[in-house]
Parts: structure tokens; C-alpha cells; sequence
């Protein structure tokens, strides 16, 4: 009996254990996924703000410093671009400057590619009739100054004129494949739609710029915003800001692959006398004569890299001032066969 006894209240406690157990199970379930959640979540809005900021920075606050320390003359390119299309918007609304528009900026598919060719740098900044200039133009300076101060005048147009020319050159390939075709393809009458503005050039450098600064919420609103845009009007100018995305893609990643050719000390370096005997040493003027003498790492020894220059009977060297403060004089290499002192040597002179 005692053993009995002894055994019921084991029993008890056992079942009370597994009770409680059973009672706070889903209790400790949603405890471990909030548990798991929250670093999760927590690591979310950090990276969320950290991009943030770090966009806002790269893309907002770097342009603005610069603009404040360079000035107007910054966005010279962006007023130039958007003077141009605010010119040809208001003389396209009169007869005679409509010709001239037809003459010097419109481009079309069905017309001669050398034509479209010329036309084209123009036509960028010819606005399209049935969009809102005015909301264009302020895409137009904004794209256009961000990437001035960003990359440069250089730079900024030619992946301005590489996106507007891979959408312009994309519509001659969709009309050659033909409609119905992967649907790629595009009837021959578009070749006779009107293709001007500056609408392919804006999401090229925004997309550039998204590229090369690492700014995927800018990235996504371009890209996301244009492919909206062919889903709900899948027209022409659609399917060319989505070529013109690709091509400022393409040159993005490109970027810094092919870094410019480092300058040679001797391109820096400028024209030194020798006070030993009236030389010129070789720096920028003489450096492609002596550019098999220049040593491996390259330091120019001066002390061999020289060229003689004829020097009137009766001169001196040159004053020591002449070298500047602080500089010590270039002594002469040369050396005698005997060792002492002779013609031609160091100490004869």
C-alpha cells in the first residue's frame, strides 16, 4: 500500500506537468516567431533607412554641394538643354518654325538612316506634341542637372544620345521583325509615327545613375514606373524608354571597367636645370626622346635623363635661386675609366 500510495501523487504531478505543458504550447509557439521575427524585422528598417539615407546622400546632398561650390555654371549643360526644348515647343506652334522643326529635328522610322542619324542630337530636345511640356521639362532639369553635377558635362550627354539612339534604332528592328513575332514585332505604319523628345534620355540617366551610385529605390522607381507605363499604354514611346533603360544598364555596368591610362611621372613633372654643366633635364618637353631610359616604378633619375644644351663662352652655371628655395643642386653623372681627374671628367671642369 505504501508503495501505492507513493505512486498516485507521481501521477499526479505528471499529469499536472503535461497539462501545463499542453495549456502554454501555442502560447510558446508565437513566442518563438515574434522571437524570430523581430531581428528580422529590425534588420529590414535598418537596411531600408540606411539605403535610404544613403541615396539621399549620393543622389540629393553630393549634387548639392557641388552645385553650391561650382555654381550656376554647374547645370550650364541642364539650362542649355532645357532652353532648347522650351525654343522648340514655342516655335513649333507657328508655321513657319514648324518647318523648321520637320527640317532640322523630326525623326521617323521609315526615313533614310543617315538622315535619322543627323537628326537625332536635335530631336532630343524636340518635345513631343501630345505630352505636357511643362512637366518634361521639369523631369528634363532635373535629370539633366543631377547627372551634370554627378558626372559631368561629358559623360551626361553621351549616355543622354546612347539611350534617346538605342530607342530610335529599336523601332527599325521591330518593324524589320515584323508584328506578331515574340511580340517584338511591330507593324510597318509605325514607321511614320513621330519619334522626338527627350522622354528616353530622362530615364537613361536616372537609370545610369541608379546604376553606378548603387540606388536600388531610384532604380526601382524608374524602372518600375516605365514598365507600368507599357502595361497601361503600350504605344511606341513606351517600348523605347524600356530599350532606353536597357542601354543605361548596359553602360552603367560597363562603367569603371576601363579605367583611364594612369599619367607618367615625366607627364607631371616639369622642366628642371642642371646647374652641373647647363642641362635641361627630361621632363614634359623631352619625354618621349628618353623614354627608354626611364627606370622601372616610375622614378625619373635625373642624374641621367639630360640633354646637354650649348652655353655661351664665359657663363656660369646658374644661381642656385634659380632652383627654387630648399632644392639641392643635380650633381652630374659621369665617371672616368682611370679615376682621376681628366678630360671629360668630373673634376676637370
Amino acid at each position: 500500500m505504501a508503495g501505492v500510495r507513493d505512486d498516485v501523487p507521481e501521477k499526479g504531478r505528471t499529469g499536472t506537468g503535461e497539462a501545463a505543458a499542453g495549456d502554454g504550447g501555442p502560447g510558446a509557439v508565437r513566442g518563438g516567431l515574434r522571437g524570430q521575427l523581430r531581428p528580422a524585422l529590425g534588420w529590414l528598417v535598418r537596411f531600408v533607412g540606411s539605403t535610404l539615407l544613403g541615396e539621399w546622400r549620393g543622389i540629393v546632398v553630393a549634387p548639392v554641394r557641388e552645385l553650391l561650390r561650382r555654381g550656376v555654371g554647374g547645370v550650364s549643360l541642364a539650362l542649355l538643354a532645357t532652353s532648347s526644348v522650351i525654343f522648340f515647343h514655342a516655335i513649333h506652334q507657328t508655321p513657319k518654325g514648324a518647318v523648321v522643326v520637320r527640317l532640322l529635328g523630326e525623326v521617323r522610322a521609315d526615313l533614310p538612316l543617315p538622315l535619322a542619324l543627323l537628326r537625332t542630337p536635335v530631336s532630343l530636345f524636340v518635345p513631343a506634341l501630345d505630352l505636357p511640356v511643362w512637366a518634361g521639362i521639369t523631369q528634363l532639369f532635373l535629370a539633366f542637372a543631377i547627372a551634370e553635377l554627378s558626372l559631368g558635362r561629358a559623360r551626361t550627354l553621351v549616355v543622354a544620345y546612347a539611350a534617346t539612339l538605342a530607342g530610335t534604332l529599336s523601332v527599325r528592328v521591330m518593324i524589320a521583325i515584323g508584328p506578331g513575332r515574340w511580340g517584338l514585332g511591330l507593324p510597318p505604319e509605325i514607321g511614320q509615327v513621330l519619334d522626338t523628345g527627350p522622354s528616353a534620355a530622362v530615364v537613361g540617366l536616372f537609370t545610369y545613375l541608379a546604376v553606378i551610385r548603387r540606388a536600388p529605390v531610384l532604380f526601382a522607381f524608374t524602372g518600375g514606373s516605365m514598365l507600368l507605363e507599357s502595361v497601361v499604354k503600350p504605344n511606341l514611346a513606351a517600348r523605347e524608354h524600356l530599350i532606353a533603360i536597357g542601354a543605361a544598364i548596359v553602360l552603367g555596368l560597363l562603367h569603371g571597367r576601363f579605367p583611364a591610362r594612369r599619367p607618367r611621372p615625366e607627364d607631371v613633372l616639369p622642366a628642371t636645370l642642371n646647374p652641373g654643366y647647363g642641362s635641361l633635364s627630361v621632363g614634359a618637353t623631352n619625354r618621349r626622346k628618353h623614354d627608354h631610359e626611364r627606370p622601372l616604378g616610375g622614378v625619373i633619375d635625373e642624374r641621367r635623363l639630360n640633354v646637354p644644351l650649348p652655353r655661351r663662352a664665359g657663363s656660369g652655371p646658374p644661381p642656385a635661386a634659380a632652383l627654387g628655395a630648399g632644392s639641392a643642386p643635380i650633381q652630374r653623372a659621369c665617371r672616368c675609366e682611370s679615376g682621376e681627374p681628366g678630360a671629360g671628367c668630373c673634376g676637370a671642369d
